[in-house]
């Protein structure tokens, strides 16, 4: 299995664990060199987004990996977390709801995190 969908996995692990809602996954790597899967995940409110967010860095550096970027802080309402392979979405209800990821990046495969 390739790196990556071993780190889209551990992230989602990591996010389930934490109770995310709306749990995504959509592989973007024949469409954008920017990333190979996008995980886009809501969280109920500012304290559950942050518990997935220090759920995702545990998990991510159990598996060697690290973030290059995070963007975002204790505060936001969108967390960024760019690790090269996987790029995590950690949104509120309301930012999810306007930003729309899912529907920007229509082109994308979406796959069920089960088959990961």
């Amino acid at each position: 299995m390739d790196i990556s969908r071993e780190m889209a996995k551990s992230a989602c692990r990591a996010l389930s664990e934490k109770k995310a809602e709306e749990l995504r996954v959509i592989e973007i790597s024949e469409i954008s060199p920017l990333a190979d899967y996008f995980i886009i995940a809501t969280g109920g409110n500012s304290n559950q987004i942050q518990a997935m967010v220090d759920a995702v860095e545990e998990e991510m550096e159990k598996t060697g990996h690290s973030a290059k970027q995070i963007e975002g802080n204790r505060n936001s309402t969108w967390i960024l977390m760019d690790y090269s392979d996987i790029i995590v979405h950690i949104f509120s209800k309301e930012d999810r709801l306007f930003y729309d990821l899912e529907k920007i990046w229509t082109d994308g495969r979406k796959i069920e995190v089960e088959e990961l």
